[in-house]
């Protein structure tokens, strides 16, 4: 069996991949299915004139309106040059979405005792080096999370395979991004650090895969994330 298929194939697990008594895989993926449903109605509300907090507050009021519980990470909607900021880095809340620009959104709700996290980048208007920077973004993504089934990679060789592959393609990748653990919540009790940081393969349903990359020459770049899972259906 991969290690992509695996889920506490142990008695004992890894420290770094401990959950709680509540776990359930099922619910995991269920709050994945809602994060998602979630991305895509904000991305739908956010229109060029919006400032960064108006998209924000848009944000928080469809998550309520879906029924999340509470949030485990802030959410974070990112305009413009904001995109090549770090999650800890503070932006300008009055900064406008213009009619050609890009943006990406990253939510971290709580539903049904489980965490999802979900994130994307989009364009507004027909700038094409934004719009390659999205698809660049999804693709790598996509090819990182390929390894990881296929191979077995961990998660530093992930994000070794992340850099090199960001370079091929014409972009940069921001290795201070290096994914993190997800769980029942709160996961920060079992102190599982950065994907990135973690030799050994990643168990499916437990670890979220981030990838922010950024243009060569301009002041943007993109962000996608979402779960490891050994099943991308």
């Amino acid at each position: 069996m991969r290690c992509a298929e695996a889920l506490l194939n142990t008695t004992v697990p890894l420290a770094r991949e401990a959950v709680g008594a509540k776990f359930s895989m099922s619910a995991m993926l269920r709050a994945r299915s809602r994060s998602l449903e979630a991305l895509g109605r904000i991305a739908a509300a956010v229109r060029p004139g919006m400032t960064q907090a108006r998209a924000t507050e848009r944000a928080a009021q469809i998550l309520h309106e879906l029924g999340m519980q509470r949030i485990w990470h802030r959410t974070l909607v990112r305009f413009g040059s904001d995109t090549l900021k770090v999650f800890s880095e503070p932006v300008a809340a009055d900064k406008v979405l213009g009619d050609d620009d890009i943006f990406f959104i990253d939510i971290g709700p709580v539903w049904d005792e489980h965490e999802g996290d979900a994130g994307d980048s989009f364009v507004v208007g027909s700038d094409p080096e934004m719009a390659a920077c999205v698809e660049a973004v999804r693709r790598l993504w996509r090819e990182v999370a390929q390894r990881w089934r296929e191979d077995g990679l961990g998660g530093q060789a992930l994000y070794r395979f992340a850099a090199e592959r960001a370079r091929a393609l014409g972009w940069r990748l921001n290795l201070d991004i290096r994914g993190h653990r997800v769980s029942d919540f709160p996961h920060a009790i079992y102190n599982a650090g950065k994907l990135g940081d973690f030799a050994s393969c990643p168990s499916t349903g437990l670890w979220v895969l981030e990838i922010q990359i950024a243009h060569l020459e301009r002041p943007f770049g993109a962000f996608y994330e979402d779960l490891l899972v050994a099943d991308p259906a």
